[in-house]
């Protein structure tokens, strides 16, 4: 396994996710450790139990992290209101939701999402009720509570008729992507940055790769002989690991980036190293890379771009060259093809079939401006 900062003596080395999952668990008991963490948790001694449970059935320690941050967000609002956890009906929690729909942004009161009108992002509050059922639903298998006081969303046999919606209306927004002018000004702004960046802008388009599968690469993953690379099951967001090609000008890089990596490191191991004199050899971490990439995008004046927008572009620009539904969801990991579906849509494909012959060079071309841009 491959995700995690934290270790611990009794895990491999070779597996800092196992190592960040068990560091997970410690902390999820309720002792002094977790008041250093989230001291929310101390105040409801199943949410820890919750939190070291979902840790121990495999969940990714991001995950983890994200249900103990939704979990301790309603842990506040009921120790503000002065409810008492196990015994809330759904009033509170329908007052919880409208607390949630009233909050300003963090960026500011006059900062709303698209879609909810409101300060927090739909898939935000999707999340943080979702955490709330999960956690209620924990409860009611203990036996503290009798029945669950969030009402589940449910589906009629017909969409969008006979079914029964969920607390939160649920949005699905097309994913952004830059504008042909936008992805000459981000590749321009590119030319300026290390080997190491320029790979990885390449192999994150070629490849389609989130970015924990990219920063997560190993030297054992790389086939040059095939032009191929192994994205190991433990490192994707879906637990489905996929061998994927990359084009020969992110190739050139790589062999570049290779033979400067030798001066940096002779270790195995991670892929992409940090060049930096406190973590000089040390794995790219996916902040960082986030770092980069935001600096990418505000020189380039295109702030929407970010590091998730180099696989969605890769994913639509195979489907405006009129690849099939089952060869793209394949190709991007997915578990399910409804999320393939939307790269489709944003394709335009199924509205403009007629087209698909004048887009097939699409692809290709996207690649010889790589290489032209970052070799």
């Amino acid at each position: 396994m491959d995700q995690g900062p934290e270790g611990r003596a009794d895990a491999r080395g070779d597996e800092p996710e196992a190592r960040s999952a068990a560091g997970w668990r410690e902390r999820a008991e309720v002792d002094p450790p977790v008041a250093a963490w989230w001291p929310e948790l101390t105040s409801c001694r199943w949410a820890g139990r919750w939190l070291m449970l979902q840790a121990d059935l495999g969940r990714s320690p991001r995950t983890v992290d994200a249900y103990a941050r939704a979990l301790v967000d309603y842990l506040r609002f009921c120790e503000r209101v002065s409810l008492n956890v196990a015994a809330v009906g759904r009033g509170e929690i329908a007052a919880y939701v409208r607390d949630l729909r009233e909050r300003p942004a963090r960026r500011g009161a006059n900062v709303v999402a698209i879609g909810t009108g409101a300060g927090l992002a739909n898939a935000t509050l999707q999340l943080r009720i979702t955490v709330v059922r999960l956690f209620y639903d924990f409860l009611v298998e203990e036996g503290v509570r009798d029945r669950n006081p969030v009402r589940r969303g449910r589906h009629g046999s017909t969409p969008g008729r006979g079914g029964e919606q969920g607390l939160i209306a649920r949005y699905s927004r097309l994913p952004w992507i830059p504008t042909d002018e936008q992805w000459r000004a981000l590749l321009t702004v590119a030319t300026g940055e290390s080997l190491r960046n320029r790979l990885m802008l390449a192999l994150a388009y070629d490849a389609a790769l989130r970015r924990e599968e990219l920063c997560l690469l190993a030297t054992d993953d790389l086939d040059p002989a095939h032009r191929t690379l192994r994205v190991r099951a433990e490192t994707t967001k879906t637990r489905r690991g996929r061998v994927v090609p990359y084009s020969a000008a992110a190739g050139q890089l790589l062999a570049g980036y290779l033979a400067h990596r030798r001066q940096v490191t002779l270790a195995r191991g991670a892929l992409l190293v940090s060049e930096s004199a406190r973590n000089r050899g040390e794995p790219i971490s996916p902040w960082t890379w986030s770092k980069v990439v935001r600096s990418i995008a505000l020189r380039a004046e295109v702030p929407a771009f970010s590091t998730h927008t180099l696989r969605h572009l890769c994913l639509t620009d195979l489907a405006r060259s009129g690849w099939e539904l089952h060869q793209i969801a394949t190709f991007a990991g997915h578990q399910s093809t409804d999320t393939t579906l939307q790269y489709i849509h944003l394709s335009g494909r199924d509205l403009a079939d007629r087209l698909q012959s004048a887009m097939t060079q699409i692809h290709a071309q996207r690649i010889a401006q790589i290489a032209q841009a970052l070799s």
